[in-house]
């Protein structure tokens, strides 16, 4: 398994329930930080994702270009097919950017749409 995706994660995709659904695994995670982004929270419609996090809320991060601004979350390791599946598992109201962490690494992070 080739797992050199880099996958920032701020949300339910921390949660063990959610990486096993999603990725058939528990993933190990890395302290990380997403400058010049903030969080908001949306409300998520898809039953599925609802009933797998448990939440019917969810956070949600947008970019204000202000570096003082901090999302605090984990670097994931993925493969491009877990990359793949977690498309699936984000709803509409995300997309997927590259995005440069407070580490220096780049990472994908799913944002508001």
């Amino acid at each position: 398994m080739d797992a050199d995706q880099l996958l920032f994660s701020y949300g339910t995709l921390q949660h063990p329930e959610v990486q096993l659904d999603t990725y058939g695994r528990l993933l190990q995670a890395e302290a990380d930080s997403l400058p010049g982004y903030t969080v908001d929270y949306t409300e998520i419609e898809d039953r599925r994702v609802v009933d797998l996090s448990g939440l019917a809320v969810h956070p949600v991060v947008r970019s204000t270009g202000n570096p003082l601004d901090r999302v605090v979350g984990v670097v994931l390791r993925i493969t491009e097919d877990e990359l793949d599946a977690t498309d699936e598992y984000e709803v509409a109201l995300y997309r997927r950017v590259s995005v440069r962490l407070a580490s220096g690494r780049a990472a994908w992070a799913y944002v508001s749409a």
